[in-house]
């Protein structure tokens, strides 16, 4: 992704407080039980969420449990908040040594140098077991737990053409 890219998603990171949160979409796509979980994120994360979803049906139709991913796929993030800088160092890091990134993912969150790296990698697994927890259709468990991996490993997948739109729309946004 482009320093541009990143820039203006800082920019709306630290924007988030004057933004509204589309609650409307939130309740006609989300469970009770799921709400819980969106307004556990952070704002900025709400809005990026909300953003996701609104890519998605800019395309065309969108079933339920992509809705619910879009939405939801970065709940895991709220298990260890992250600051502005924990949130781009790791993005930062990833374009000049995937290695180190990697390495460093397997550290204690607790480190707060380290905490940015282990959220990067783990929030999707995080997110997919909360939304397993708190009811969510397993094809949305699954669209979050892989909606950050490489889309080669899962091309013969049966939800593939879903993670496709998923991870388009994330990166996009």
């Amino acid at each position: 992704m482009s320093s541009v890219y990143r820039f203006k998603q800082g920019t709306r990171a630290l924007t988030a407080f004057a933004r509204p949160v589309d609650e409307a979409i939130v309740e006609q796509v989300l469970s009770p039980e799921l709400a819980i979980l969106f307004r556990s994120m952070r704002r900025s994360e709400q809005l990026h969420s909300l953003r996701v979803l609104h890519a998605l049906l800019a395309e065309g139709e969108v079933p339920p449990s992509l809705a619910i991913a879009a939405l939801l796929h970065d709940c895991g993030k709220a298990r260890y908040p992250l600051s502005l800088w924990q949130r781009s160092l790791p993005v930062v890091v990833s374009a000049l040594s995937e290695r180190h990134v990697v390495r460093w993912s397997a550290g204690d969150p607790n480190r707060r140098m380290m905490r940015g790296f282990v959220v990067y990698a783990h929030h999707p697994a995080w997110s997919a077991s909360l939304l397993r927890e708190h009811g969510a259709p397993e094809d949305a468990v699954w669209l979050a737990a892989h909606h950050a991996d490489d889309l080669a490993l899962w091309t013969a997948h049966p939800l593939f053409p879903l993670l496709r739109r998923l991870q388009y729309a994330d990166n996009t946004n």
